[in-house]
């Protein structure tokens, strides 16, 4: 008896033991210090220093409704009422956001750049990797519109966790923005945990592991894995979405944005990039997004207005 309790005991401490480790890794992700982002963003041309400088801009603080506080910059170089606000990725922080804000400043759109929760200079102790940030998301769009006003149209652009986190937003909310770009999202955290314990943890199996992850997830950050899963919302939303992925893309792999493209209801479009791995779609298929990007735009976003892309005044 006493050796059967000792064995059971060992396995419950392991399993204990596992879930710590697995939850931290998942809550607490090691971010990319905000001088590396900026000098890799810096050195690809993403970010001009003298450009984005000399923007018209402002530094906002944006309470979220968990109380900390969300940094973001609002960016205004246009008399305009459009405005696009851009959610970074994992790891990320409002500087990787720069060269999609650039994309649509130079379409006659305002933007508003932020740092999600645990990320940059926003507060916030876990990453939930959609599950809180759709709650931050709405904090920013309400922001916005009380501060400008609610004849907006507002467009949000997301990459890797700042898509999936902008489909769980508008899935939640039955859309509170007029269009989406979503840049290779995941469909279903639960896959894509599963998929990155098969390729990094290859000793034991996803099936063990994932179990215990969401078990001490919910007992410490108080939400299910299943529970971040745009895949399971996006019939909510009605309004356009621009997918992107990268072909090459080994990380989130890029059959996730292909069902969810499958599955979105209403007006759609698909860019499979043919270069790049992960978050690199824009960074080496500049021409072809930028086309894209134009092409959604003039058919599903400004075509009631009577406006084309190449009317609008760039920077």
């Amino acid at each position: 008896m006493k050796k059967a309790f000792r064995v059971l005991f060992s396995f419950l401490l392991l399993l204990a033991s596992l879930g710590v480790f697995i939850s931290n890794k998942v809550m607490f992700l090691k971010r990319k210090d905000d001088e590396e982002i900026f000098n890799r963003e810096t050195e690809a041309g993403h970010l001009v220093p003298d450009e984005y400088d000399a923007l018209p801009k402002r530094e906002v603080t944006i309470p979220s409704s968990f109380g900390y506080e969300l940094k973001a910059v609002l960016v205004e170089p246009h008399d305009t009422n459009r405005y696009i606000i851009i959610a970074h990725g994992v790891t990320q922080s409002k500087t990787n956001s720069v060269k999609y804000m650039n994309l649509f400043l130079n379409r006659g759109f305002n933007a508003v750049i932020y740092d999600h929760r645990r990320h940059g200079e926003s507060g916030g102790k876990t990453t939930s990797y959609g599950y809180y940030e759709k709650f931050d998301l709405q904090s920013v769009v309400n922001w916005l519109r009380k501060e400008k006003g609610p004849d907006l149209l507002v467009g949000i652009h997301g990459e890797s966790m700042g898509a999936a986190t902008l489909l769980l937003y508008a899935g939640m909310l039955e859309d509170g923005a007029d269009f989406y770009v979503a840049d290779c999202p995941f469909s279903d955290f639960s896959e894509q945990l599963a998929y990155r314990i098969k390729e990094e943890v290859k000793l034991l199996p996803p099936k063990l592991l994932l179990p215990v992850a969401n078990l001490f997830v919910r007992i410490r950050d108080k939400y299910s894995l299943s529970e971040v899963s745009p895949i399971a919302v996006i019939e909510n939303i009605k309004n356009p979405i621009l997918f992107i992925h990268s072909r090459m893309d080994d990380f989130i792999l890029p059959s996730m944005t292909e069902a969810l493209f499958e599955q979105k209801k209403g007006p759609k479009k698909l860019f499979m990039a043919e270069n790049g791995l992960h978050a690199q779609s824009y960074s080496q298929n500049r021409e072809q997004y930028e086309k894209v990007l134009d092409e959604f735009l003039e058919e599903y976003v400004l075509a009631g207005d009577g406006i084309a892309v190449a009317d609008l005044n760039p920077i």
